[in-house]
């Protein structure tokens, strides 16, 4: 017995020589660290989340200062056309809120806009008509504009939104024979070049210029709110005082463009054309013949 007890003492002793003292104690108190469910942080880890939240809340402000002075990725003016056998440049992104068209970029003379739709708001005629008719993305933008007009008494009323190609050939050539090609051209779109051939264009008017469409409405009380107005709802006076160097067309207060809010916004601020904003060649709409 004792014999026994010598061997095991010996053979213990001979384990601790050996390194086996290592091996931890389950026992032991250092050792009792629980293991963290999966997915939850440890304490030390929860107060580092903790630190970078704060610090990503201070940050805020500036980032979002910095992502309001980004510019917004804008079409390609040289991508989005193509040139015909007759070496116009028919436009391809026809149904982009910011699609360019002017005296050098037309549209497909078989393009209609899809999900054409007439808007619930006042117009200054009776009846059905096609130029009723917008885009569905600029047609509910407009009826928040004109429920705003509504509430502040502002006599505002539609006049003309889309036309088809045909339409447009046929408007162009009564311009012509009544005042000459050249006078035409200055106020009045060839067939592929009118905006409202898009759908997202409005022409409005009020009683106080007896429902025409002239520079004078620009000086009314509907024709300033729309000024200062328009752009909140997406909209764009599309032929500014000023430009007609650039856009190749009169001074048109009435004329609204529908191009969303956000680049609605950044036009009225810095007062660009359309052209100008997407940073397309206007050398060419200048001319007038």
């Amino acid at each position: 017995m004792k014999l026994r007890t010598v061997l095991i003492s010996f053979t213990c002793f001979s384990l601790l020589l050996s390194g086996c003292s290592s091996i931890p104690n389950p026992f032991s108190k250092d050792d009792q660290t629980e293991e963290q469910p999966s997915g939850q942080p440890s304490e030390d880890n929860q107060d580092e989340n903790t630190k970078k939240d704060q610090n990503d809340q201070e940050q805020n402000p500036e980032d979002k200062e910095k992502e309001a002075d980004k510019e917004p990725d804008l079409p390609s003016s040289e991508e989005t056309v193509e040139v015909n056998a007759d070496g116009e440049k028919i436009v391809t992104n026809v149904m982009d809120p910011l699609v360019l068209v002017n005296k050098e970029r037309n549209l497909p003379a078989d393009f209609v806009p899809e999900t054409l739709t007439v808007p619930d708001i006042p117009f200054a005629f009776e009846g059905d008509h096609p130029k009723k008719q917008m885009q569905q993305v600029a047609a509910e933008a407009i009826e928040d504009m004109f429920d705003q007009a509504d509430k502040d008494d502002i006599p505002l009323l539609a006049q003309s939104g889309y036309r088809s190609y045909s339409t447009q050939k046929a408007i162009f050539a009564s311009n012509a024979e009544s005042n000459g090609q050249e006078e035409a051209n200055k106020y009045s779109a060839r067939a592929g070049q009118s905006e409202h051939q898009t759908g997202l264009t409005m022409d409005v008017t009020s009683p106080e210029v007896s429902f025409q469409l002239i520079e004078e409405f620009g000086e009314t009380t509907a024709g300033k709110w729309v000024k200062d107005n328009a752009h909140k709802y997406g909209f764009i006076i599309r032929y500014p005082k000023g430009k007609e160097g650039i856009t190749g067309y009169q001074y048109e207060p009435w004329h609204l463009r529908y191009v969303g809010k956000e680049h609605a916004a950044r036009i009225h601020e810095k007062n660009l054309t359309l052209e100008e904003y997407l940073g397309a060649p206007v050398e060419p709409v200048n001319s007038t013949e």
